[in-house]
């Protein structure tokens, strides 16, 4: 038992050696402890994923556990691309944020501006949206009851729905804070009409291709099917067929199946590496300069000054010791994905999962015990 532990210690240090991982012992006694944590996740059928945790930069860690394609065994990559699920948020502020660089909006414009159709919801601005203070009620559950499931939905025709139904706000313009995905499908929106492209290509023209995050895109695999390589097939558990599936499999009426033509809340679709990249990219000023970044990790108040604890497209803690993390996670037809940026210290949690079922667990807390000893 003894020599098998020894055997199975050097072969991790020397994997550690082809990724990077730097040889301090402290750094690969951190990463042994956490692929003992991801390796027991997967063993117990917790955790299907892949896994980067960086200092300053310096992956410390990086792993994929599991398959990507569950009928071939495809097996996952640090290659393997993933849905972000709400993770896209901070992809749609930053978006909304060059615009406003570029003099093409202010953050205090009504949103009537940009969606006239819209103008019966009064005083909701671009902040609002940005801040989950809007009030505007989900599209989720408006197109739950009255979309034509036999179709794809888009943004357009959420509006669309929005203007027929009028649906009531859920409360006044920054009166509290409500998480909204519905605020950012509109952020997704006033993208296009201002920019006078596709999010996609907008998206690509100003935040991965100058940061080469080359293997990310807006990927709708429903809507507008392409193939992408290494990609990693997100799968949801069945309780009536008690196997893994694809949500494809679950039929049209599936929200994930009529409602893949969205854009703005969720679609980006990345790696662990490329998610390191954009990382990287906000302690520069490539993208956004330092005032930019002032905005995006404030915390924001509502009208009766209680403070949200959301930025733009994150969600921001302070701890007792006056350290600022920034983090978010995602959610959707078989990803769970999740980002942390301590930006103080400068450490990174990066977590991409493909697999959505009852035992799968997001294990952010231990992670963070390890990495901050």
């Amino acid at each position: 038992m003894r020599t098998y532990v020894i055997v199975v210690v050097i072969a991790f240090i020397a994997s550690c050696k082809q990724k990077g991982v730097k040889k301090d012992p402290k750094i690969l006694h951190k990463a042994m402890k956490l692929d003992s944590l991801y390796s027991d996740l997967f063993t117990k059928e917790a955790f299907n994923g892949n896994v980067l945790v960086a200092e300053k930069g310096t992956i410390i860690f990086e792993k994929s556990y599991g398959l990507a394609d569950e009928k071939t065994k495809r097996k996952l990559n640090s290659k393997s691309v993933f849905e972000l699920a709400s993770v896209s948020k901070q992809f749609t502020a930053i978006g909304i944020v060059l615009l406003e660089k570029e003099g093409k909006l202010n953050y205090n414009d009504k949103i009537s501006t940009y969606i006239p159709e819209l103008s019966f919801y009064e005083g909701i601005t671009i902040k609002n949206l940005l801040t989950h203070t809007g009030g505007l009620p989900d599209y989720m559950d408006l197109a739950e009851v009255y979309w034509d499931k036999s179709k794809i939905a888009t943004n357009k025709d959420i509006i669309q729905l929005f203007v027929k139904h009028k649906p009531k706000v859920v409360f006044a313009p920054n009166e509290k804070f409500e998480y909204s995905n519905t605020g950012y499908l509109l952020l997704g929106t006033i993208i296009e009409q201002v920019s006078g492209v596709s999010f996609e290509e907008f998206l690509k023209q100003k935040i991965f291709d100058p940061i080469e995050m080359n293997a990310t895109s807006i990927y709708r695999r429903r809507y507008q099917p392409k193939f992408i390589e290494n990609y990693a097939n997100g799968y949801v558990y069945s309780d009536s067929l008690k196997r893994k599936m694809l949500p494809d499999e679950l039929g049209k009426e599936h929200w994930a199946v009529f409602l893949d033509g969205i854009v703005g809340d969720g679609m980006v679709n990345s790696t662990i590496i490329d998610l390191l990249k954009w990382d990287r990219a906000l302690y520069t000023d490539v993208l956004v300069n330092q005032d930019d970044k002032q905005k995006i990790f404030s915390f924001y108040k509502t009208n009766d000054n209680v403070q949200t604890k959301y930025g733009f497209g994150w969600f921001i803690k302070n701890t007792e010791d006056n350290e600022k993390t920034v983090y978010h996670s995602g959610g959707w037809a078989g990803y769970i994905t999740y980002i942390e940026r301590n930006l103080t210290q400068d450490k990174t949690i990066i977590i991409l999962q493909n697999n959505m079922t009852p035992k799968t667990a997001l294990p952010v807390k231990k992670t963070r015990a390890v990495l901050y000893n």
